[in-house]
């Protein structure tokens, strides 16, 4: 008998294989970029932090885990994290919320790769800046299974920009 593997499973697994080709490919940046949170992007980016932490859904990510807590076992709730946080299980990504609260949302980092390199040059070629170079980071999490269970309608850039 095969073994099934949940959703969130296969999305932990989809996101560590992205953050691998992205590190391999010749970004040197996100091989040695570590995670700083919205709100540094946000000294810069004032403008699109203050429309993504305004309509973005993803923003008060995890309070969906926060709601549905007492219904999971601690394993389900650390499975919740892959989508429901940036970083996790990425170094310097998500812990929990007392080490990394920063990084308890969906936060820039999360389409946009490890910021603290581009925060030190301000280089744009130090993110995963334009829509072309982070097509696809959103079915790491938004897969058909997941659409079809939360009734997921998506929105362009989530409010971000």
């Amino acid at each position: 008998m095969q073994k099934k593997h949940s959703w969130s499973a296969v999305a932990m697994v989809l996101v560590a294989g992205l953050i691998t080709a992205i590190t391999t490919t010749g970004n040197t940046w996100a091989e040695q970029a570590k995670y700083v949170g919205s709100n540094v992007c946000a000294d810069c980016h004032e403008e699109e932090y203050k429309s993504y932490s305004s309509y973005a859904k993803k923003a008060h990510s995890f309070e969906a885990i926060e709601k549905m807590k007492r219904h999971l076992t601690s394993q389900e709730v650390k499975n919740c994290y892959g989508c429901h946080t940036t970083g996790y299980g990425m170094p310097g990504g998500f812990v929990d919320e007392k080490t990394t609260p920063d990084l308890k949302n969906v936060g820039c980092e999360v389409c946009h790769g490890p910021g603290s390199i581009h925060v030190e040059t301000e280089d744009a070629e130090d993110i995963l800046g334009t829509v072309d170079k982070i097509k696809g980071v959103c079915n790491k999490c938004h897969t058909s299974e997941r659409v079809e269970a939360f009734s997921f309608r998506p929105l362009l850039h989530g409010g971000a920009h």
